[in-house]
């Protein structure tokens, strides 16, 4: 099978591509840049994630029709001493030059795609990727190793490079150094300083970062600007700094200058610094600097033969707009175009060979301008015309549109006229040749034509009245007694559904065992319906159900917490319906927790009481010592769990379904979240790890992925598996395959998950984009491929036993699984707007 999709580049044009299910998404990308006459790029989806290019397409979210873009990148060149190091469009990297100096990257070719930054040391070049780790290759001595800070290299932002040493920011604002740890490549005598760096720049062997708060730490050669202790008390609000090969410039907020490190190479600005005011740019020669004052003017200092001498050409630099520095020489541009020049002549100091052709240039550019405006001048007019024109003809156009139209209109009236004419005359002609011009005759044959008709009219009138009083009368007959007999039932029915009407009204919840309803009302009274032995009928308790604050249901009973904290059970007593063996403990109840057969309630001083089913976690005297401050309790089918304040956790029921968890007891410590399968328990720790317990074949065995498990945000069970959300997005999944426990075939989708839900044997997953996965058995809803195009823009889903239903950000509502068991609502859908 294959696939066809558009491609298009963001000038607009596009390209129809085809490739087959099997093959890679580098293939398409390749047919794409032939098809556009492109170079290499990226393939990037609709919702700007770029497309792996060795992923197979058939394991991608691509469909038919679909919309991609091609970003082509422009080639990035990084220039070590003895290499070249170039970005491609698609994010991949060549190299070439010197091999032991970066000019040879293939031991780490596989590592370098979708890179983003290069920089590069005299010796060794580092590669920042898309994930914001980081590549290095070349002399391991100058930077080209980085193994001894690797696991520290994460979501770096930024790179700067010495000349053997390389320096990287990272998103929280620290720093990470290798290379030589003479020239910069050892930070660790200020890593306690460098706390939310902003901005890092690079001498030849030192190295100077600005933090938030506007101070500055160096490090590397003291010499040449490593150590900066003298002008320390200087460096506050600091905005900009600019490094020659030999010492450091910064700008501070007021438009003064700090300088530092080698005097000789631009550390020492004592001579000029005075003139240091209001300064706005910095530029640096190998060993000089040159900054622009706000008035347009330039200051200079540092080696005189590399251009911290201005002297000779101080009177011209006037109304500076950039400085640009070669090696060894400067050149400014003035407001009127012109440039000026100093420093070494052989490096670009000296342009007098070329400032004439510069004159005549400007006279030409001048020239050629002022053609510009007059042409663009002309152009207006001559549209301006155009125009004028345009308006009269169009309004000549319309004038001789509407004469031929009235004239069509009197021509068309004219040729009516005589055609009724003409027929009137032909009519009035047959008539005269079969009765002559006698006019009694004709009124005589008209006379008889209508006494005819109201004869037979008043025939049909009798026959017709005659029918329906016949069938009328049999049909009244009949009619009364149906009618008796509708008049008694729809009493009935009014009065019935009047009564329920009355009792179900400012419903504030309900909750339901497997075959009754329990429902709250406003005034805190309960309304019961359903199979009487499974909680349907209330009435033995109807007079204690008052001021009620919370229900919980088991399999066959209802337990309610009253107004005064106290609880009123009804429904099958084995199943819990019965709770007087311990109605006097039950006092200041917070909360009741409910498995298959049994309950469990916490009360106010942290303590647990249960009844019901002894088997199924009714009987907690084994363990009721140790239930004190218990903070939450989860239920399976037959066992219940509880955490307590110090984070442990006490377990009691139907030991295979999770009631006993001595086997993992010793992991059970700070225990933030408890979650239950039908049987099995799983634990959050503080530390995002997870314990299981129980049946293993049903989640209680998560072995297999514990390694993935970390992290952990939120966890959903269905009947026997599990599904984690960690906090990369991604999604783990455990326990029986066919419940949601494998979620293999569809983990290349499961990313950037915000929220998970269960039905009794799937999962379905809403991800960051808005659209959804599902996995687990097929009629469970762990197949929503029918209705997938319509999850878009999902906002919430919620699930029953067997299907799931998904709210859009429109109000309307997509749901898929088993039918009867709400997966179709084509009958309600019209009503479903907005939900």
């Amino acid at each position: 099978m294959s696939i066809t999709v558009d491609v298009g580049l963001l000038s607009g044009k596009t390209a129809t591509v085809k490739a087959g299910l099997d093959e890679e998404v580098g293939v398409l990308k390749r047919r794409a840049q032939i098809a556009l006459g492109v170079g290499r790029g990226r393939l990037v989806d609709s919702s700007g994630s770029a497309l792996d290019a060795c992923a197979p397409i058939k394991c991608t979210r691509l469909q038919n029709g679909d919309l991609l873009t091609l970003h082509i990148n422009r080639v990035q060149v990084q220039a070590g001493c003895l290499s070249f190091a170039a970005i491609l469009g698609d994010g991949s990297v060549v190299t070439w030059g010197s091999a032991v100096d970066g000019g040879d990257s293939s031991a780490v070719q596989d590592q370098l795609k979708n890179v983003q930054q290069i920089q590069a040391s005299n010796f060794a070049v580092a590669a920042i990727l898309g994930d914001g780790s980081v590549v290095t290759w070349g002399d391991a001595a100058y930077g080209g190793e980085s193994s001894a800070v690797q696991d520290q290299l994460k979501n770096v932002q930024q790179i700067q490079a010495c000349t053997e040493a390389f320096a990287a920011i990272l998103g929280n604002g620290s720093v990470v150094t290798w290379g030589s740890a003479a020239s910069g490549g050892d930070s660790s005598a200020v890593q306690d300083q460098l706390k939310n760096v902003q901005q890092i720049q690079a001498s030849n062997f030192a190295v100077a970062a600005i933090l938030a708060d506007g101070s500055v730490v160096t490090w590397g050669s003291a010499a040449q600007g490593g150590d900066s202790r003298d002008v320390q008390d200087q460096l506050k609000n600091v905005q900009q700094i600019q490094t020659t090969g030999m010492a450091f410039a910064a700008i501070l907020g007021d438009g003064s200058v700090v300088t530092w490190g080698d005097a000789g190479g631009g550390g020492d600005s004592s001579a000029v610094q005075d003139q240091l005011k209001n300064v706005q740019q910095i530029q640096a020669s190998g060993y000089a600097f040159a900054a622009v004052l706000g008035d347009g003017s330039v200051v200079t200092w540092g080696l005189a033969a590399d251009g911290g001498d201005s002297g000779a050409v101080q009177h011209q630099l006037k109304n500076v707009q950039q400085i640009q520095a070669a090696d060894s020489a400067f050149a400014a541009i003035l407001g009127d175009g012109s440039f000026v020049t100093w420093g070494t002549a052989a490096d670009g100091g000296d342009s007098s060979a070329v400032q004439d052709r510069s004159a005549l240039l400007q006279h030409w550019h001048d020239e050629v301008m002022c053609l510009r405006q007059e042409k663009a001048a002309c152009l207006a007019a001559w549209e301006s015309e155009k125009l004028s024109m345009r308006k009269w003809g169009q309004e000549t156009i319309r004038r001789l549109k509407a004469e031929l139209a009235a004239r069509d209109k009197e021509a068309a009236a004219a040729r009516e006229e005589v055609r009724a004419e003409r027929e009137t005359d032909e009519v009035l002609h047959i008539l005269r040749q079969y009765w002559g011009d006698d006019d009694r005759q004709w009124q005589a044959e008209a006379d008889s034509l209508q006494r005819s008709k109201v004869a037979l009219r008043e025939q049909w009138q009798v026959a017709v009245e005659a029918k329906f009083d016949d069938d009328l009368m049999a049909r009244m007959s009949t009619l009364d007694d149906e009618k008796a007999e509708l008049r008694r039932q729809c009493h009935e029915e009014v009065t019935r559904l009047l009564e329920e009407k009355d009792q179900l009204k400012n419903v504030q919840q309900i909750q339901g065992s497997q075959f009754a309803f329990a429902a709250i009302l406003h005034d805190g009274s309960v309304v019961t319906w359903g199979h009487a032995a499974y909680g349907g009928e209330s009435s033995a308790v109807q007079d204690q159900l008052k001021i009620v604050q919370q229900i919980r249901a088991s399999y066959c009973a209802f337990a309610a917490i009253v107004g005064d904290g106290s609880v009123v059970t009804w429904g099958d007593p084995a199943a819990g319906g019965d709770s007087s063996a311990v109605q006097d403990q039950l006092k200041n109840v917070q909360q009741i927790q409910a498995n298959d057969c049994a309950f469990a309630t916490i009360l106010g001083d942290g303590c647990v009481v249960t009844w019901g089913s002894a088997a199924h976690g009714g009987d907690n005297s084994a363990v009721r010592d140790q239930l004190k401050n218990v903070q939450q309790i989860q239920g399976s089918q037959s066992a219940f769990a509880a955490s307590l304040g110090d984070g442990s956790v006490v377990t009691w029921g139907d030991a295979d379904q999770g009631g006993d968890s001595s086997a993992v007891q010793d992991q059970l410590r700070n225990v933030q979240r408890i979650q239950a399968s039908l049987v099995a328990f799983v634990a959050i720790l503080d530390d995002g790890s997870v314990v299981t317990w129980g049946n293993a074949g049903c989640g209680a065995d998560s072995s297999a992925v514990q390694d993935q498990l970390k992290n952990v945000q939120q966890i959903r069970a269905s009947y026997c598996a599990f599904a984690a959300i960690v906090g990369d997005g991604s999604v783990v999944t455990w326990g029986h395959a066919a419940n949601g426990g494998d979620s293999s075939a569809v983990q290349d989708q499961l990313k950037n998950v915000q929220h998970i839900q269960a039905s009794s044997c799937a999962f379905a997953a809403a991800l960051a984009d808005g659209s959804v996965v599902t996995w687990g058995g097929a009629a469970y809803g762990g197949d929503s491929s029918a209705v997938q195009d319509q999850l878009k823009n999902v906002q919430q889903i919620q699930a029953s036993q067997s299907a799931f239903a998904a709210i859009l950000a429109d109000g309307s509502v997509v749901t898929w699984g088993t039918a009867a068991a709400g997966g179709d609502s084509s009958a309600v859908q019209d009503l479903l707007k907005p939900v």
